[in-house]
């Protein structure tokens, strides 16, 4: 009896992680969507400034109210480390967001689980088999099939992406380093800390000043910033991680919806050739760590 409400319970807590998840990345791709629109008409540091400043805001207020000692981290350095290469992945990808078309972007980030196994052998000490490593390859196979069809003025421009998603990936392994050493809520307080600074000090010399709208879609886009990472958290937290991950893939489908409503774009038949190859990549490599975690090998 106490096994089937425990396995009743290990259910409903992995429905609420999934759908945290699913949540988190419609926050994600909605955040991509205002940072759209808002880079037409302002500068990229500006835009970076907005929502990291209305997050960190947001994380003082939350923690203030809660708790102010988990604002102190048993390890700043790499809090802080973990923050700057979050802001190299809003500078990278907002730039993209206004050159290149809008799930093609969404889908060459989306490679970052598979850079994550690749990475997490020299930095965490992880064996990848040749299983993951098949599907590594095949997640790089299906980005660059993105890549490949490119036109002359976008070749360059992929780069950002591919940048982005790889400065994601460490961001991924410092955030596993530090599971160990601070609460999920310190972690959430020192994301946007960097951002914050860094864009505040280059304000000065790029601000233009926004209207009553724009200034309301940079609210919108800090409080979604703030929000998506907070669902994020709240997904691993209610479900193991091998649960949950495989459903950060459904940001494709929202970048696909909100590029055909909102942009008129429609996804070339190499861009979602190429999205279903990282998916099936990357969702293998998530089924070989958990079998691997479960069967110690």
């Amino acid at each position: 009896m106490p096994s089937a409400v425990a396995a009743a319970e290990a259910r409903r807590s992995a429905r609420a992680g999934i759908a945290w998840m699913v949540f988190a990345t419609l926050l994600f791709v909605t955040q991509d969507a205002v940072a759209r629109v808002l880079v037409k008409s302002f500068p990229v540091a500006e835009v970076a400034w907005a929502r990291f400043a209305v997050h960190f805001a947001i994380a003082a207020v939350l923690l203030g109210l809660r708790s102010p000692r988990l604002m102190v981290s048993a390890r700043p350095g790499l809090q802080l480390v973990r923050s700057g290469l979050l802001l190299s992945v809003t500078l990278l990808s907002t730039t993209a967001l206004g050159i290149l078309p809008f799930v093609d972007l969404a889908a060459i980030v989306n490679v970052t689980p598979v850079l994550v196994t690749l990475l997490s052998i020299p930095m965490l000490g992880e064996k990848v088999g040749w299983r993951r490593g098949m599907a590594v390859a095949a997640g790089f196979a299906g980005a660059m099939l993105i890549v490949g069809p490119a036109s002359g003025m976008f070749q360059w421009a992929v780069l950002l992406p591919l940048a982005s998603a790889t400065a994601y990936a460490f961001y991924q392994i410092v955030t596993r380093q530090l599971q160990a050493s601070d609460p999920t809520m310190t972690t959430f307080f020192y994301t946007s800390s960097v951002g914050t600074l860094v864009c505040s000090a280059a304000l000065p010399f790029v601000w233009v000043t926004p209207d009553l709208v724009s200034a309301a879609l940079m609210a919108l886009l800090g409080s979604l910033g703030a929000f998506s990472h907070f669902c994020m958290i709240r997904a691993f937290t209610a479900a193991p991680a091998a649960t949950v991950a495989p459903f950060n893939y459904t940001t494709l489908v929202w970048a696909a919806l909100c590029a055909v409503v909102l942009f008129g774009e429609v996804p070339a038949a190499t861009t979602i050739a190429g999205a279903l190859m990282i998916v099936a990549s990357g969702v293998y490599i998530v089924y070989r760590e958990q079998r691997r975690v479960r069967v110690g090998a």
